[in-house]
């Protein structure tokens, strides 16, 4: 009895690695948006909307917060000094938020569980109406 030999053909493909010292490209709005934050002086806050403003995408402050949520860890950005647009913290990590903008000097009021800081306004921007009434 004769055994056949069956020949198998393995089919390589190439593939081009990228360079481990290239950083991975980033969208045009997230580096937008981490060049704002990255602006934003210590001891200062931002809201979301003003960053977006400031990325030079004016209304898209939901954006900005899904961006400061994709982060990669150990990302050297300052993501501590962006805030709600009413000064108050993200539920999610106020404490440690509030820890980091108390150590920059930051006045952090709380009230329960709600952490609060005072948002500069922005210039020319008039200040919000009281809901008071008179």
């Amino acid at each position: 009895m004769a055994l056949s030999k069956s020949r198998t053909t393995t089919k390589t493909k190439s593939r081009v690695e990228p360079e481990a010292s290239a950083p991975p490209k980033r969208p045009p709005f997230s580096e937008a948006v981490w060049r704002a934050v990255r602006s934003i002086p210590r001891g200062q806050v931002r809201s979301y909307s003003q960053v977006a403003l400031y990325a030079g995408r004016p209304g898209a402050a939901r954006g900005v917060g899904r961006e400061m949520t994709k982060l990669p860890p150990g990302q050297e950005l300052p993501w501590w000094r962006v805030t709600k647009s009413g000064g108050t913290l993200a539920s999610t990590v106020a404490h440690e938020q509030a820890k980091r903008l108390r150590a920059e000097g930051v006045t952090v009021e709380q009230r329960g569980q709600v952490f609060r800081v005072k948002v500069a306004q922005e210039p020319g921007k008039p200040a919000p109406a009281s809901k008071r009434k008179r």
